[in-house]
Order: C-alpha cells, then sequence, then structure tokens
C-alpha cells in the first residue's frame, strides 16, 4: 500500500509499505480521510515518536475492511472514527483514571503506523461507530474535536464566563465552538493571522483582533486558553487571567519553549494555571457531539489533498497556510 513516512528528522516521503494485518483484537480500516496536526511537526522534527521511520496520521477515520480472530463488536463494511490513544492500562496514572498521562503512554500514528496511509490499523476498542449520516472524510475532525473537549473537562466552564482564546486555527475554533455551547458570555480571539479572524468573526466570536490590548479589558479573562503552543501568546495570556481565574495550556508548545510567571500574583489573585493533554474518555462524546452538527466541515477543512502531496501538504501546514489540511487516500 501506500503511505507517508517520516523517515528521519526533517525528511518525509511517499512510499510503498507492506499492507498492514490485524491482530486477534483489531481491524483494518480503508483510511477516507487522515488530518494534518502539530503533532505531526513535532515528529518530524524527532520529537515524540520514539523512533523513525513512522508513519504519521492520528487523525483519520475509514471503513473496517478487516476484523482479527477475537472481534465481535465490528465487522466489514462499518464506518468508524479511531481514537488512536495506546494506554498501557497498569501503571498508577491509567489505574487511578488518567490514562492520558501513561507511564507507557503510546497512539497511532506517533509510536505506531497511523493513518497517513491507505489503510491502518486499530484496537477495536478505539473505534467508534459512525452514523450513516456523517461523512467519512468529514469525520477526521473527531479526534481533535476530542481533545477540545477534555481541554474543557479540565477547564470546568462555568455560565457567563468570559473566554479568550490565543489562536484561530482548527484547535482555537473548536474552543470557540465548545465555549459557545458551555454558557460563556463572550469569546474573544487573538490571531496575527487576518484571515484566521475572519473565520473566527463568521464563527461568531465576540472580538477578534491581533493582540489582547485591543479588548480592552483590565480585569482579564475568566478562562484564558493558549491554543498556539507559541511562547509569546502563551507569556501574554499568562497576565490576562483574571482573580479567581483559570489559564488553559492546550496548544503543543516546543520543547524549549519558555514563559515566565509571577508567583505572588498566582497566590494574590488566586489564578490556576493549568493543561490539557491529548485526550482522555472524550472521544466518544466528540463522536457524538460531530454527529449532532457541532461544527461545519466546510469551515473546518481548508484543503483535501491526495496522499501523494503529503510531504507538500506538511510543509504548508507548518507555514500556518489553510485551517484544517487532510489527506484523502
Amino acid at each position: 500500500m501506500r503511505a507517508a513516512l517520516i523517515e528521519a528528522v526533517d525528511t518525509v516521503t511517499v512510499t510503498t509499505v507492506p499492507d498492514p494485518a490485524p491482530g486477534p483484537r483489531e481491524v483494518v480500516v480503508d483510511v477516507a480521510a487522515c488530518g494534518l496536526c502539530g503533532t505531526d511537526l513535532h515528529i518530524l522534527k524527532g520529537e515524540f515518536a520514539p523512533s523513525l521511520p513512522i508513519v504519521p496520521g492520528h487523525e483519520f477515520a475509514g471503513e473496517v475492511v478487516g476484523v482479527g480472530r477475537d472481534v465481535t463488536e465490528l465487522a466489514v463494511g462499518d464506518r468508524v472514527a479511531v481514537d488512536p490513544s495506546l494506554y498501557c492500562h497498569e501503571c498508577r496514572y491509567c489505574r487511578t483514571g488518567h490514562a492520558n498521562l501513561c507511564d507507557r503512554w503510546a497512539a497511532i500514528g506517533v509510536s505506531v503506523a497511523g493513518g497517513a496511509a491507505e489503510y491502518a490499523v486499530a484496537p477495536v476498542a478505539n473505534c467508534v461507530r459512525l452514523p450513516d449520516h456523517v461523512g467519512l472524510q468529514d469525520a477526521a475532525l473527531i479526534e481533535p474535536l476530542s481533545c477540545a473537549v477534555r481541554g474543557y473537562d479540565v477547564l470546568r466552564s462555568t455560565l457567563g464566563a468570559r473566554v479568550l482564546i490565543y489562536g484561530s486555527g482548527t484547535m482555537g475554533l473548536m474552543m470557540l465552538e465548545l465555549a459557545k455551547r458551555t454558557g460563556a458570555s463572550g469569546v474573544d480571539i487573538v490571531d496575527l493571522n487576518p484571515d484566521r479572524l475572519a473565520t473566527a468573526r463568521a464563527l461568531g466570536c465576540s472580538r477578534a483582533a491581533a493582540g489582547a490590548d485591543a479588548f480592552d479589558r483590565p480585569e482579564g479573562w475568566e478562562f484564558v486558553i493558549d491554543a498556539t503552543g507559541n511562547a509569546a501568546a502563551i507569556q501574554d495570556g499568562l497576565g490576562r487571567v483574571a482573580k479567581a481565574g483559570t489559564f488553559l495550556q492546550f496548544g503543543v508548545a516546543d520543547y524549549a519553549a519558555r514563559a515566565t510567571i509571577e508567583p505572588y500574583l498566582i497566590y494574590h489573585r488566586e489564578i490556576t494555571i493549568t493543561g490539557s493533554m491529548a485526550v482522555l474518555h472524550s472521544f466518544e462524546r466528540a463522536a457524538e457531539l460531530f454527529a449532532t452538527g457541532v461544527l461545519d466541515p466546510a469551515v473546518f477543512i481548508s484543503d483535501r489533498v491526495p496522499l501523494a502531496d503529503y510531504p507538500t501538504a506538511l510543509a504548508r501546514f507548518a507555514a500556518g497556510q489553510g485551517r484544517k489540511i487532510v489527506v484523502v487516500p
């Protein structure tokens, strides 16, 4: 089969690899679409993945075309979205309900071959069956949505809160859509990209600007969310949290990124600084939300490209072009 392959640091190609075969409790998925993500860029830099080469792609959906001998829950022809998370279920974190922090955390498309290919293997437990009205190429959005749902689980959003989001790429826009549905009284968006700000406005944010100073809110926001991973944005956001408010580090920052905090202000203003890592008990809920139309795929997916163009698509994504780019094997 054809697959994208990150062969070494900063080297990605599309090549032929062996067709996958399912284990006893696994299925083979004919990939309909696979989304590109910031995590793929980290893998390209040699981060996250334990070793290279690897077939990337952790945001994908498709049709089951093969099942392992012990699989009874799914059958050939079923339409599924795949949760890429792979946990050991044995370490302290798994056993205490924090499997996303698993000591042996792994993921399809990060640690083992993923969905940037014609076919991919997944444990049956990681597959969520999709209703017929959900487009399989659109369903690649479910995995990033499940990360956003996890972020709101961490935030414990309250009715009437004011929300400030840094970044209006795919993840920032998903956080916007969820903020609107969790009772925010207003959602302001910061981004340097005018095209992305225009999309945020179209989706109904309260205000959008290149910097938070434009909003003239000296008291700050109850919830400040960084969806960029950019050190400058994080630094600015930490100073925008209202008394008793929360700062959520949602974007994936580079390992070397640094920000300075003022411990006295954390104490004096009772500020919470927290993070949200990947998916936890949120994938199935995201699939259900997606099926109800919580996101408009026509807005969120800006580009659909053939698998052969994966290297070019990854370069475009790294340059900040478009919103969600999906490859269609």
